[in-house]
């Protein structure tokens, strides 16, 4: 342990009067409870369509809406967060969220259901906004452990309940699954925000006395989301944002149908959706932690070129109707694609300062919506028009695209 981490955690006590590792805990608790929402849905679907008489194509576009909702809402949230702290935010969270579950339990149209998903879409973006920035702020010397942390849990929690979920995911069951998941959710995040809080201004220049890289670590530019939109460091990230993140969207929407379309044994098909949680939650606490001791656009342009090598991986064995390889392909590709979530932050906070992080990496977050029109949209056309292979090879050249632009990324110079 270096004498700037024990200044920092020695400071942060006397602040908050206990551990700032508290506040990253609470951090990893909330995301891993609303992580249902993003890698549950896929369970619940026909249970919902079953209940109320429907096609369950007629709720493609609950999960469209979801990530809308999810990533759109974070930048208004990332602005009043850096105003005016995390704890009533964090507390709308729990009823949007909470409430979202309970009220879908109790659903009986459609128009309910997008609606309810929706608000319990931008609970979930606040939870990770919130999330995410707490370590942000908190860690400026473990920016990708803690960020990894807290993104492994949102992309592993749901781990934890697809047993549950899967044994109820029937027409009659599934709305008590929606009401104690609701319940917990609610009551889980609300105890959250009792322990979350920002730093006060100036806690880390007390700190700045463990040397010239402490220094600047907390006095250096501290960027606006403006000034950070007029740096051209900025738009190469949102491009490798949306290449990366629509190449990993495209996998976890489309794993299994792309499975069963090449005859890959339906045990195949189920394993490989169980693993892209568990495998992007270990990439992203792994290479997270990675990039606080090497190069972080070096980690960046590594792990984005072998999510595309792993999305290659992926057509061969399924083409080869190699079962086991295709399973591992997945595994790489999750593993190396998932730490996007952990490094763009990390960077984030590297080039634009922690004052203004949680806006800053809110306004980069926001591509996720355009990665997940490419994952979900996009993907079905390319796939009605040109077939499987090619889409997916698609999705593995952006990947690639996103390695190379980490290759072109230097800090910013504030003049």
């Amino acid at each position: 342990m270096s004498t700037t981490d024990v200044d920092y955690s020695a400071r942060a006590k006397d602040v908050l009067g206990f551990s700032r590792w508290w506040q990253v805990a609470a951090a990893v608790v909330m995301m891993g409870l609303v992580s249902p929402y993003q890698y549950v849905w896929s369970s619940l679907r026909s249970p919902i369509a079953n209940r109320l008489a429907i096609d369950p194509a007629a709720l493609g576009a609950v999960f469209t809406l979801f990530v809308i909702f999810q990533a759109g809402s974070q930048f208004p949230v990332g602005w009043w967060r850096d105003r005016h702290g995390p704890r009533a935010l964090t507390l709308l969270a729990g009823i949007l969220a909470g409430g979202g579950y309970l009220a879908l339990s109790r659903a009986t149209s459609v128009w309910q259901l997008y609606l309810f998903y929706s608000l319990g879409a931008i609970g979930v973006g606040i939870v990770y906004t919130v999330a995410v920035n707490t370590a942000l702020k908190w860690f400026p010397d473990r920016r990708g452990l803690t960020t990894g942390l807290g993104t492994m849990a949102f992309a592993a929690g749901s781990a934890l309940v697809v047993p549950y979920v899967r044994t109820n995911a029937t027409a009659s069951s599934y709305p008590g699954v929606l009401w104690n998941m609701g319940l917990l959710i609610g009551i889980g995040i609300i105890v959250g925000a009792v322990v979350l809080r920002d730093p006060p201004k100036g806690w880390l220049e007390a700190t700045a006395d463990g040397g010239d890289e402490a220094t600047e670590m907390v006095s250096g530019p501290q960027y606006t989301w403006r000034e950070m939109a007029g740096t051209w460091q900025f738009w190469v990230m949102y491009v490798m944002f949306v290449c990366a993140s629509g190449a990993g969207l495209m996998l976890t929407a489309k794993v299994v149908s792309f499975a069963e379309h090449f005859g890959l044994a339906a045990m195949i098909a189920t394993v490989s959706a169980i693993v892209l949680p568990l495998s992007g939650g270990a990439g992203r606490l792994i290479v997270g932690d990675a990039s606080d001791r090497i190069d972080r656009e070096r980690a960046m342009a590594v792990s984005f070129f072998l999510c595309g090598v792993g999305l290659f991986a992926v057509v061969w064995f399924a083409n080869v109707n190699s079962d086991i390889g295709f399973v591992l392909a997945v595994i790489v590709a999750t593993f190396f694609w998932s730490p996007q979530y952990t490094l763009f932050p990390s960077v984030v906070g590297d080039y634009y300062g922690r004052e203004h992080s949680s806006a800053n990496y809110a306004l980069l977050y926001s591509g996720k919506m355009w990665g997940g029109v490419f994952g979900g949209a996009v993907t079905g056309f390319l796939v009605t028009a040109m077939g499987w292979t090619v889409a997916f090879l698609i999705g593995g050249v952006l990947a690639i695209v996103a390695a190379l632009g980490a290759l072109l990324l230097r800090p910013p110079t504030h003049d």
